[in-house]
């Protein structure tokens, strides 16, 4: 075994390419994707869209076992109480013996079993203030900081009121996580969603509320693309630097996962604000008013929240046309914790009021999924489909923060590009699932239905739905205080420095969350 210090090398390159270009990132890897939002395009062996943390969580460990060099876990958060999978079974292809199921306890197991392996976790530094209320995972991090092939760090490199977002994970350079998903506590359900679902539980024995969420695994070049995205933004966070590994013929991904594309090329989308002498970068804003510009027939997204400016402004536009596309945007029912719910449910519904102004034909619509037994259920999912043609799917949220301030990074699948002919059959079998999980259908039934009734609002509308249900999001009143914060973006600014504009006074006399929705609202 080489170092993991050690240079890529092959055919292709003679010598290691600068890990740190002088423009801070490489650009785009073809013409087409800086005006369509994309840092770059990568080819992709597999690909797969995984839905809910249980499966999640199961395939992450086989992928971990796996690992050969080299495991970067990047995150908004991570908890090391939380159990990953039992590992029965399958565990007889690794001839080992079975693995701790505590995601602390596992990292620890996996540099004993392979000494070749060096792990490195990359963590939001405001998060850290949650460790001191957990207990056992001082003592996880303890034995992880006596570990040589362990590093962890928290991520600063922000300014202020800004966080690092991103949910990746990178093994060996050759297969990768993007999404929605963190390894940390109240994540884990299965796509049942079932109410009392008894290890629907937090590392304390805590009940939480049913949580629905997406994330996808992909293998190859694309995978890459995210190692160099991550080691750069280790680097960036104050790490030393972290050279490429050589090639690696196999992969960690999970024997028993079947891949939903194969040999297809995927888009990379960044966030993130100005810091020091790091630009900043807006791909994702771009893709996502792109994708929405160029719908025809239909929109479906799952995001965890919906305070955009810039987005509504560009559905407001498309609501106000003769003939707009249909917009499914399934939310939670309130965010998550008093101040989010201050600052993204108040300035969802200003919104939705804006919207609803031109939107004259009803096509726009927002609903809340929920259990058989009426219970919501917590939509945390960062998704959007367009016309079966466009998927993507990462860690931004449909909120100002997503678009401008925090690290986030999307994954894209555009089968309108000639290598991707074909994927728009299986970007619809993946909208008829997830439709189908939250009405209660299986996804054979969706489409059918779809035709019978003629769009997805008549769908959710006029088909029973005695089980699992989409019910239209109740709008509520809001006070004086609640719509001001609301317009002027108090707790979701566009700009790190709008944070001191309640004191400081504001730039524009116009609210903000109104400056540029002037026609035809």
């Amino acid at each position: 075994m080489t170092s993991d210090n050690d240079e890529r090398d092959g055919p292709e390159r003679t010598e290691p390419a600068p890990l740190w270009p002088p423009e801070d990132e490489p650009g785009p890897a073809d013409p087409e994707s800086e005006e369509r939002g994309v840092w770059r395009y990568e080819h992709c062996t597999r690909a797969t869209l995984v839905v809910d943390a249980a499966d999640y969580f199961l395939l992450i460990q086989q992928a971990m076992l796996r690992a050969q060099r080299r495991i970067m876990l990047i995150g908004w958060d991570f908890d090391t109480r939380i159990a990953l999978g039992r590992g029965r079974g399958w565990m007889n292809i690794f001839k080992r013996r079975h693995p701790p199921r505590r995601l602390g306890a596992f990292i620890v197991w996996l540099t004993k079993q392979n000494k070749d392996l060096k792990i490195r976790v990359l963590k939001w530094n405001f998060a850290a203030v949650k460790m001191f209320f957990r207990g056992s995972m001082i003592i996880d991090l303890w034995r992880w900081f006596k570990n040589r092939r362990i590093t962890f760090k928290f991520d600063a490199a922000h300014p202020v009121g800004c966080s690092h977002h991103q949910k990746i994970v990178i093994i060996d350079d050759r297969f990768a996580v993007c999404g929605g998903i963190d390894m940390t506590a109240e994540r884990w359900d299965t796509r049942a969603h079932r109410d009392g679902e008894r290890l629907r539980r937090a590392p304390g024995g805590k009940r939480y509320m049913p949580w629905h969420d997406v994330t996808m695994m992909v293998e190859g070049e694309v995978a890459g693309a995210l190692d160099e995205l991550g080691r750069n933004r280790w680097h960036i966070a104050g790490g030393e630097d972290i050279p490429p590994l050589p090639h690696q013929p196999e992969s960690a991904w999970p024997p028993e996962l079947k891949p939903q594309f194969t040999d297809i090329e995927i888009g990379i989308a960044r966030t993130r604000a100005e810091w020091k002498d790091h630009k900043e970068i807006a791909e994702i804003e771009t893709l996502f008013l792109d994708m929405i510009r160029k719908a025809q027939r239909f929109i479906y997204a799952e995001n965890q929240y919906f305070a955009s400016r810039r987005i509504t402004e560009v559905i407001a536009q498309r609501m106000g046309e003769p003939d707009p596309p249909e917009v499914v945007l399934i939310n939670p029912l309130f965010a998550d914790g008093w101040l989010e719910q201050e600052a993204m449910d108040t300035a969802r519904q200003r919104l939705v009021e804006t919207i609803g102004r031109v939107d004259k034909q009803n096509r726009f619509r927002i609903y809340v999924p929920h259990t058989d037994g009426d219970s919501p259920i917590y939509v945390h999912a960062k998704l959007t489909i367009v016309d079966d043609m466009m998927l993507k799917v990462g860690s931004a949220n449909m909120n100002n923060r997503s678009l401008g301030l925090d690290s986030e990074c999307d994954l894209f699948i555009d089968a309108n590009r000639p290598a991707n002919a074909g994927c728009d059959e299986q970007i619809r079998r993946i909208r008829h699932s997830l439709l189908g999980e939250h009405i209660g259908l299986e996804a054979e039934e969706v489409g059918p239905l779809i035709e019978r009734y003629g769009s997805m609002h008549a769908l959710i509308d006029r088909h029973p739905q005695p089980g699992r249900r989409l019910k239209p999001l109740p709008m509520r009143e809001l006070n004086g205080l609640q719509k001001r914060m609301a317009d002027e973006e108090w707790l979701d600014p566009e700009d790190p420095s709008d944070f001191f504009e309640p004191i400081v006074g504001a730039k524009s006399r116009r609210p903000a969350l109104f400056r540029r929705l002037r026609a035809p609202v």
